[in-house]
């Protein structure tokens, strides 16, 4: 009678952690696309930021002047290009 009732037991132990395991794997592949979602999110935030920032609270950089626009897409596209090999570098993308 003890045999079976320790079977039973490594048994249901054996199962607990294999569910814990199931759970540890999902959590990991969630945070790896909560990183990767982050990432695009804030590359997608830093040409908002700056088209907000010239277009609406201050003048842009050339301002009444052709160079303007070329200034700020230079920005926005350094910026963007700079947090895309960032997040590459550290393996988030």
């Amino acid at each position: 009678m003890l045999r079976p009732t320790e079977w039973t037991e490594s048994l249901r132990d054996l199962v607990t952690t294999i569910l814990e395991t199931n759970l540890t794997i999902q959590g990991n592949r969630m945070n790896v696309i909560t990183k990767k979602v982050t990432s695009w999110a804030a590359i997608v935030a830093v040409p908002t930021f700056v088209t907000g920032f010239y277009r609406m609270n201050v003048p842009c950089p050339g301002f009444s002047r052709e160079s303007g626009l070329a200034v700020s897409v230079t920005i926005m596209v350094a910026v963007a290009a700079a947090l895309y090999v960032t997040f590459k570098r550290k393996d988030w993308l």
